[in-house]
């Protein structure tokens, strides 16, 4: 059986923290699917095909990392394309009180999916989109938290 994960979020912007999540989990698993979440209670800063656009650049010389977008839960997401991994990133133990609550109720919704948990490295751990999204409100230079092709496509965009 192939190992498909999915490692959703809203990804606007990207990070780096996401994409070195994301590149070790590439070895570990067959396909990793990005899934951009919709999530309509939310205002993005960035559009969907701009976040896809970022994401895509990023992982452009991985086979077996792509991007897509969903909405609704993520645990149904993950049934539909015939994953059984949901991979998730942990700065610190706040994030892993969160995520285990999820991670629990997606187990009891499809006891087939996996969440599996993967620790940020120390670098990243401050790390977060929407501090990103705060340093270019603001009109601050974010290029050091997101990853380069990435970057180029947010100075297209802001």
């Amino acid at each position: 059986m192939e190992r498909i994960a999915v490692f959703p979020g809203s990804f606007d912007p990207i990070t780096n923290g996401h994409e070195s999540v994301i590149k070790r989990a590439a070895l570990l698993f067959d396909k990793i699917i990005v899934a951009i979440g919709m999530n309509s209670q939310k205002n993005s800063f960035f559009d969907m095909a701009t976040r896809m656009k970022m994401i895509e650049a990023t992982f452009e010389d991985y086979d077996n990392i792509s991007v897509s977008n969903y909405s609704g839960l993520t645990v149904d997401y993950c049934k539909t394309i015939g994953a059984n991994y949901l991979l998730r990133g942990l700065r610190t133990s706040a994030d892993f009180e969160f995520e285990r609550s999820f991670g629990q109720i997606n187990k009891q919704m499809d006891s087939s999916i996996e969440t599996i948990f993967m620790l940020t490295q120390p670098e990243h751990t401050a790390l977060n989109s929407s501090i990103i999204r705060d340093i270019l409100k603001h009109g601050g230079d974010a290029e050091q938290f997101v990853p380069e092709k990435a970057w180029k496509i947010i100075l297209k965009n802001i």
